[in-house]
């Protein structure tokens, strides 16, 4: 009878969402505030953690950067002026998908010059491959000679 109470409760707790790093004092007292906040919040890279958001993370400057924009919110600023600020702030890389601009234009063209460099390699490869699989005809000699050998007896 335990195993199957603690069978049933590890399956109740595998059905539980994902607890999320925001503290109950974090949150606006407004819900369309909040919901503003972690709609930004899931699009900031925890500086950190580097490969989460500042909504997923615990981290101390996770905090921080969702207090901040909690903050920037309640004082009128637009999404696009929170994400502004803290760009100037940080950096590009405080976002975990980074804008289109002249400093990540590498980071962005990168993928299609590897895929048109590996094309052209592939296509070059091919045309050489192709040329070298030609067989030149047999001269007159070498077409004498095969038919002498193929003519001859076996163990001969």
């Amino acid at each position: 009878m335990k195993r199957l109470g603690a069978a049933i409760l590890l399956f109740l707790l595998s059905l539980a969402p994902q607890a999320l790093a925001v503290n109950p004092d974090e949150v606006l007292a407004d819900p369309a505030l909040e919901a503003r906040a972690r709609h930004l919040s899931t699009q900031l890279r925890c500086m950190v953690c580097q490969n989460q958001s500042i909504d997923d993370s615990n981290a101390e400057l996770a905090k921080d950067l969702r207090l901040l924009v909690r903050e920037r919110i309640s004082k009128g600023d637009s999404d696009e002026q929170v994400i502004d600020y803290l760009v100037s702030r940080y950096g590009q890389f405080v976002l975990l998908k980074p804008r289109l601009s002249p400093e990540t234009l590498g980071l962005w063209g990168a993928p299609v010059l590897f895929l048109a460099f590996g094309g052209a390699a592939a296509l070059l490869y091919l045309r050489r491959r192709g040329d070298r699989g030609s067989i030149a005809a047999l001269t007159p000699q070498e077409e004498a000679r095969l038919k002498r050998l193929m003519e001859e007896e076996p163990g001969t």
